[in-house]
């Protein structure tokens, strides 16, 4: 039995992926998007469903949700094969240029793929205090996905960047009390963000680090801090912990790929198309570096339509190809 053949693989289904799979569709390319996840979205909606996002043009604050709920109207417009709770195993690219896409589900061929995969697995960085493995899933927290969750209740977040001061914004007006603890006496977001956090409720404790974590009786958590450069101690009593210092992150599974694509510092190395050093293989999203490279959701949705024109011209280059949506006469 023949594997089927697309004109296009696209790995990874967060919002860079999902807009590639859209133009995909605009350019009447066949097109499969493979996702790991059970939905798509990746990390957005995996993780920030309820953030609010505002690097996308016209789109000021809207929640990590809505603008994956909006991609998947889009992407309705100018559809492509989906596969979601799929791993792509490896990509091997044939003598005769095209690629078998592998996962534990099927094989399948293709003419071009479009690597969209982001940073890679991601954990967070954990809270390194005895007894915070204990309390993690309970009173302490590393994601949040509905804010209606801490409704009434005392929350204390950990962390100083744009990530951490955006969920003290967003449980401010559910929760009965937000605080937010950074080791600085500065917040590393963006100065709008910071200065939006300065006009709040939320109470700023710094420069303080958290120094010991205890679960009371009616199973509310008293949080030991330590002034830096001080021995003045305080402590706060909360109903739950975030903590938001971050995350690591690999694109192991990638590595594993019979593709040896080129990288720096664990980043796929693309040019101004998007093209990798294998023919045939481009390359969006968080996960790639360029000259001028702008880790943002708004800079992969100028990096896909480039990627996927590119594939167009490639595979046909005797097809007159649409350059504007608005030539594309959708929805007539």
């Amino acid at each position: 039995m023949m594997e089927e053949m697309y004109d296009v693989t696209i790995v990874g289904g967060g919002p860079a992926g999902m807009f590639a799979a859209f133009y995909c569709g605009l350019h009447e390319l066949r097109t499969q998007l493979v996702e790991s996840l059970p939905q798509l979205g990746g990390q957005v909606a995996a993780l920030y469903p309820e953030k609010q996002i505002w690097d996308v043009a016209g789109m000021p604050g809207v929640t990590g949700q809505e603008l994956v709920n909006r991609l998947n109207q889009q992407m309705a417009i100018a559809p492509v094969d989906q596969f979601l709770n799929e791993t792509v195993d490896d990509v091997v690219k044939e003598a005769d240029g095209t690629f078998t896409i592998k996962s534990a589900q099927r094989t399948s061929r293709s003419r071009a793929v479009i690597v969209a995969l982001g940073n890679g697995a991601f954990t967070p960085r954990k809270l390194s205090l005895n007894g915070a493995d204990e309390v993690e899933g309970h009173q302490l927290h590393y994601f949040v996905k509905h804010a209606a969750d801490y409704t009434g209740q005392r929350v204390a977040v950990l962390g100083g960047g744009d990530s951490a001061i955006d969920i003290a914004l967003m449980l401010e007006p559910v929760a009965k009390e937000v605080s937010i603890v950074h080791r600085r006496d500065e917040f590393r977001g963006l100065e709008h963000t910071v200065t939006k956090l300065q006009q709040s409720k939320v109470n700023l404790v710094t420069p303080y680090l958290p120094k010991e974590i205890a679960v009371e009786d009616d199973q509310s958590v008293t949080l030991k801090l330590k002034k830096r450069r001080s021995d003045e101690e305080r402590e706060l009593h909360v109903d739950q912990l975030i903590v938001n210092y971050g995350f690591t992150s690999n694109n192991a599974a990638l590595n594993k790929w019979s593709l040896g694509l080129a990288s720096e510092h664990h980043l796929i190395k693309v040019d101004s198309m998007m093209k990798t050093n294998v023919d045939g293989v481009y390359a969006i999203g968080d996960g790639v570096t360029f000259p001028g490279k702008a880790a943002l959701i708004a800079a992969a949705f100028g990096e896909a339509p480039t990627a996927v024109t590119a594939i167009a011209k490639q595979l046909y280059p005797d097809k007159k190809i649409a350059m504007h949506s608005s030539s594309m006469h959708l929805g007539k």
